[in-house]
């Protein structure tokens, strides 16, 4: 069984350069091989483009291939993080590709032809999380190990203090959103399903054809009304000037592609009412549209008749309307320069973490109007904010973990619904049909209304359910489903989950459905207690808990262990982010650090070898894995790996210390004289020769070495 290592973007990239050969040296000890596979954003794209290039540009679709091994049981993958790629991030990687020589065809502004149409196509392909719903074939098991928690309470990360005062809040819509008008259909048997759209004089067309569903599937649909959505933020951007708090809104505009967007551009619209009255009609003539965010708007003024005064009218609103919250208050980029810089399972906890506050644009922390549209989750993170004002800032030093089952398996629930979202042109009726012609579920709609459809099938809430139950025996911690009894979605849901329970031995565990809120708040006082507790989620909220309880406990999400049991029997083993990875790759541009922490790479390789002795009886493996193990937590004890500044240890030098420790801790092993070809000094000979440099050259520019120079670093 070999482990396939997935190359990606920007810092996770850089980071395999030195790890990868490391990892490929020691896992040959057990006669392992482990093989990469390119799925970075610039390799999706030429692969989507083989007739533009020369036989030697041309890109394999490595998604293909990964999407094949999902259904095998042999499959042993680690994915590292991936980009999800905005409008404007797979246009920066198109000119990166066109400098390189490499005839990719230009982004189309506006669809006229059809050679537009396809190439608008083929680059959708691209966009957003196109990696994640492919390789996540199973359902998901995070949970932090035992040497990161106990790490993180040795060493408790700083966590700022929450005053009783506090001004910060989430604002929701209170109604005719996804969740207020959500409607839910279980199939009863196997049926072929369409979706429709009938305008106002009776006229029909097609908008998705042919999605087949099996006895037990649970199809739900819904509509987030435009008018609604835009009342609401009018107000809230009027509440956040009145009561002097910074302006923030949080979305998953990466993940959710296509709905998240459209709601980004409104609330740029909202924030911005008289550029868009005055200079809508001009902007989109152009091929400038709010839903890539206001720095794409921003940089192409300069190229049409209007704009510098449309420019100077950004400028007053700016001036004119709350304080807005900042990405990056020195380059001047605000909460809404792009759909992709604030995403919210990111920022967040991150903002709870900072007591409650963002950053302004005076560079000083203030509190916030968190502003999440679809009030779907929007309600947890109300009761953190609350649980904090009362209670004070967490302590890492005494909490207790929440680990999470999440259901994701076959593009469940919300990330399953790009194919089957849509922004409506005109007021009429869309209708899901089955075979026969009957309507099973539809909504009244008007023109902009953003109406979407989810598909969870009865084989990955099976799954689900035996995995939760699974991992509450083999913990021994409280399980909880957190299912909205106020959703037509999740009360579907909890009969499945009651029914599937029945047929589980569930004898002397505690496995309870409590709503959203109620499952947070029972949650937030076990870990303040120090105690444990397993939250089993859907798709979405998988995402959002798996970052925000991580954060609060060990002060990242990049060491959690991430462990998808695939359908097909195989394993996929997902890696934490070590860092802001654009942010990490320019700051290794402008001074030759590199702060990325490959803790999530070490942890989920550790998993993978371990997979590959229990499945193919390898007690070399095994070896393998326990002293990986045993070299993590001394890696972590002795404060061995990166952080960001010029005076903390590189991310190269931490993979040295890395494959040292690994070394001393095979020498007593029945591998160790395999072993003794890894020497400390050979693996420092490696590294020399990959960066062209000394541990004591650190913070001289490295950008130039010809291994590193090769990887694209401004998507």
């Amino acid at each position: 069984m070999k482990i396939i290592w997935t190359l990606t973007d920007e810092s996770p990239r850089l980071a395999s350069l030195t790890l990868l050969p490391l990892v490929q040296a020691f896992a040959a000890l057990a006669d392992v091989k482990v093989e990469a596979r390119d799925i970075s954003l610039p390799a999706r794209i030429r692969a989507q483009f083989p007739e533009r290039l020369t036989p030697s540009q041309r890109q394999a679709d490595g998604m293909i291939e990964l999407a094949r091994l999902t259904s095998s049981p042999s499959a042993n993958i680690i994915k590292l993080p991936n980009m999800s790629a905005s409008v404007p991030q797979i246009k920066a990687a198109i000119t990166e590709l066109q400098a390189q020589g490499v005839n990719v065809p230009d982004y189309p502004g506006a669809v006229v032809t059809d050679e537009d149409r396809d190439i608008r196509r083929r680059y959708g392909k691209t966009k957003g999380s196109a990696v994640n719903p492919v390789l996540r074939e199973g359902n998901s098991d995070r949970r932090a190990p035992s040497s990161v928690k106990s790490y993180a309470r040795k060493h408790p990360h700083h966590m700022g203090r929450w005053s009783r005062d506090s001004r910060t809040n989430v604002a929701t819509m209170s109604g005719d959103d996804f969740r207020a008008n959500e409607t839910t259909w279980v199939a009863p048997a196997a049926d072929t399903l369409a979706i429709k759209f009938i305008d106002e004089s009776g006229v029909a067309r097609v908008l998705r054809d042919a999605v087949p569903v099996s006895a037990g599937d649970v199809v739900d649909a819904s509509v987030l009304r435009v008018g609604p959505l835009r009342t609401f933020l009018d107000a809230q951007i009027q509440r956040a000037k009145t009561e002097g708090l910074l302006f923030s809104v949080h979305l998953k505009a990466t993940m959710m592609k296509v709905s998240d967007p459209i709601i980004f551009g409104h609330t740029i619209q909202a924030f911005f009412p008289a550029v868009f009255e005055r200079y809508g009609a001009e902007l989109a003539a152009a091929g400038y549209t709010p839903d890539h965010g206001l720095a794409s708007l921003l940089s192409g003024l300069d190229r049409l008749p209007h704009g510098a005064e449309i420019s100077q009218a950004f400028q007053d609103g700016i001036d004119d309307g709350p304080a807005l919250a900042m990405v990056d208050v020195a380059r001047g980029i605000t909460n809404l320069h792009a759909p992709n810089d604030v995403i919210i399972d990111a920022s967040m906890p991150a903002m709870i973490r900072t007591s409650g506050h963002m950053w302004g644009p005076d560079g000083r922390e203030r509190d916030t109007l968190a502003v999440i549209p679809d009030s779907s989750y929007a309600g947890i993170y109300q009761k953190v904010i609350d649980d904090c004002r009362t209670h004070g800032a967490f302590n890492p030093a005494t909490l207790g973990s929440v680990s999470n089952v999440g259901l994701m398996a076959q593009k469940a629930e919300e990330y399953g619904s790009h194919d089957k979202t849509f922004e409506l042109d005109d007021a009429g009726i869309v209708q899901v049909t089955n075979a026969a012609g009957d309507v099973i579920l539809h909504h009244q709609v008007a023109a902009g209304d953003i109406w979407r459809a989810c598909h969870t099938t009865d084989i990955a809430l099976r799954d689900w359910v035996t995995l939760a139950v699974s991992r509450a025996r083999a913990s021994g911690t409280p399980a909880m489903f957190w299912l909205d009894p106020t959703r037509a979605h999740d009360r579907a849901l909890t009969d499945v989950v009651r029914r599937y329970l029945k047929t589980e031995n569930t004898e002397g565990l505690d496995i309870q459905v409590l709503a959203p809120e109620e499952a947070m708040e029972y949650s937030l006082e076990r870990i303040r207690r120090g105690e444990d507790t397993i939250s089993v989620t859907g798709n979405l909220l998988r995402d959002y808990l798996t970052d925000l309880f991580p954060i609060m406990e060990l002060g990242t999400s990049s060491r959690m262990l991430s462990v998808v049991p695939l359908l097909g029997g195989g394993r996929v083993f997902e890696t934490g982010a070590g860092g802001t990875a654009p942010a990490l790759a320019r700051a290794f541009e402008e001074t030759g650090h590199f702060g990325w922490d490959s803790t999530g790479e070490l942890l989920a390789l550790a998993e993978s070898l371990q997979f590959v002795a229990d499945r193919t009886k390898n007690p070399n493996a095994a070896i393998l894995s326990e002293t990986l193990s045993e070299a993590i937590e001394q890696l972590l004890d002795l404060g061995l790996t990166p952080a960001s500044g010029n005076a903390v240890i590189d991310t190269r030098e931490s993979h040295l210390h890395l494959a040292s420790l690994w070394y001393l801790a095979l020498r007593h092993t029945p591998i160790a004289a395999r072993a003794a070809q890894i020497t400390p000094t050979a693996v420092l000979s490696t590294l020399r020769q990959v960066s062209h440099t000394t541990l004591e050259d650190r913070g001289t520019p490295w950008a130039g070495t010809p291994l590193w120079n090769d990887v694209p670093l401004s998507v």
